[in-house]
């Protein structure tokens, strides 16, 4: 890999700070079993005092991450031993999630979001316990026919985790614990983590509806009033430890002489399937930080908080982003700082690449995060432009001046696939929130902020 290209990662992640998008950011880069890239930067929090942010150390809410490093992972164990069956109906896991056409859904379904459950529902607005929370969840009834649309839900991955407990007979933190997190040594990777790790925990909302700020609890109020422990999130982590696991997932499966689940099983459940997915992750079309240079067998997830994981195997590469751009962004769009910058990241490590085969020959001109659009300053428009006549105006200023070239637009990007060029690398051993709206069913993919 060029060292001189991945340099290119200090300067889009600094940005990204500088604009406000987050205080700080932990960032993990492997390729061929060995760690290339870790580092941290800025601070947890805001304030000066704020520990810096070291990628081992450092614990993030990883947020939706937990549907694939967590919910995902346990569906493939219980695939593996035949305790799972991908096609039988979930009802037969789960008796309480049945009536109509729930008696249609299945384990396959929910994996890939086209169970025709909604996207969530305002559980902490009425539920007063963990029981009752669930038992919402149980209740939620479907918006269209199961395997006639895709709405990236919550409440599905909810209803998955509840599927591994009953089929392990575990509760899904326990189980997790034993059979991923630890044999394969990631002992920063939890749900609820103790009081006595706050300190090196990266704060998210400042004024959540729960009343006080959060640090070391889950930001996400559906999981929090359900005890913290969910199918769609709770995790907490470090990028050091999500290196790991993407490196057992490059593996096939295995790391460090253990076996987590079969290399048959990694493929089926990270291979394409519908749209833009897999069975529980996302493949790479350009969109949620995959950037426009990751394979088309490249896999990966996002996490409302500001995380994202994406795994390319023709390049044997994994990109891990940790961020908590939820607190008090100091952005007026953190959310797009946040989507810049991931898509910026696996570009940067794809362009990285220099095996012959794989090599892109020129960078381009510029990165989003070089240009900006829309961070801070409203993006001038057409309309904008007519209903200020002859009159200067200053909306998207941030963009003038800024040659644009997009990654998928520019003269030069025609010769990137087409010529080569190899050079030799230095390593060393190395030791992803639905949104509140709601999608048409018919529809193949959904807005989304995770």
């Amino acid at each position: 890999m060029s060292a001189e290209r991945l340099a290119t990662i200090d300067r889009v992640i600094r940005r990204g700070i500088t604009a406000g998008g987050y205080p700080g950011a932990a960032v993990v880069v492997g390729r061929k079993g060995a760690t290339i890239w870790q580092k941290g930067f800025g601070h947890l929090g805001w304030t000066s005092d704020s520990p810096e942010v070291e990628a081992d150390k450092s614990i993030y809410d990883l947020a939706s991450l937990t549907k694939v490093v967590g919910t995902t992972t346990a569906a493939m164990i219980l695939f593996d031993e035949h305790r799972i069956d991908l096609d039988e109906k979930v009802a037969h896991y789960l008796p309480g999630f049945t009536g109509g056409l729930k008696d249609e859904v299945t384990v396959r379904q929910l994996l890939m979001h086209r169970s025709g459950l909604p996207a969530g529902r305002e559980l902490w607005r009425h539920a007063h316990s963990p029981e009752e929370a669930k038992q919402m969840v149980i209740d939620t009834p479907l918006e269209y026919k199961p395997g006639t649309g895709y709405v990236y839900s919550d409440i599905g991955a909810d209803i998955l985790g509840m599927v591994v407990e009953q089929a392990s007979g575990t509760a899904l933190d326990l189980y997790l614990q034993e059979r991923v997190f630890g044999p394969l040594g990631m002992n920063n990777t939890e749900f609820r983590p103790a009081d006595s790790l706050v300190y090196r925990i990266a704060p998210t909302e400042v004024s959540p509806p729960r009343g006080y700020p959060v640090r070391g609890q889950v930001h996400d109020e559906n999981a929090y009033v359900q005890g913290g422990v969910t199918g769609h999130a709770g995790l907490f982590g470090t990028a050091s430890d999500l290196a790991i696991f993407a490196q057992m997932l490059l593996n096939g499966g295995t790391y460090g002489g253990i076996r987590i689940v079969a290399d048959s099983t990694v493929r089926l459940f990270t291979t394409r399937a519908a749209g833009s997915r897999a069975l529980g992750w996302e493949v790479a079309d350009g969109q949620h930080g995959a950037g426009s240079y990751l394979s088309a067998n490249a896999f990966g997830h996002t996490g409302f908080t500001g995380t994202s994981m994406w795994i390319d195997p023709d390049r044997e590469m994994f990109v891990i982003l940790l961020t908590n751009r939820v607190h008090a962004a100091r952005a007026r769009r953190p959310a797009k700082v946040i989507a810049d910058v991931r898509a910026d990241l696996a570009d940067a490590a794809a362009l990285a690449v220099t095996d012959v085969n794989l090599a892109v020959a020129e960078m381009p001109t510029s990165f989003r995060a070089d240009r900006a659009v829309g961070w801070n300053r409203p993006v001038r428009t057409s309309r904008s432009r007519r209903s200020k006549g002859s009159s200067r105006s200053t909306s998207g200023s941030s963009a003038r001046g800024i040659k644009k070239a997009p990654l998928n637009s520019t003269k030069k990007s025609k010769t990137f696939l087409t010529s080569r060029k190899k050079s030799a690398a230095s390593t060393t051993h190395l030791k992803k929130k639905h949104s509140a709206g709601k999608a048409h069913p018919k529809n193949t993919t959904k807005a989304r902020t995770d």
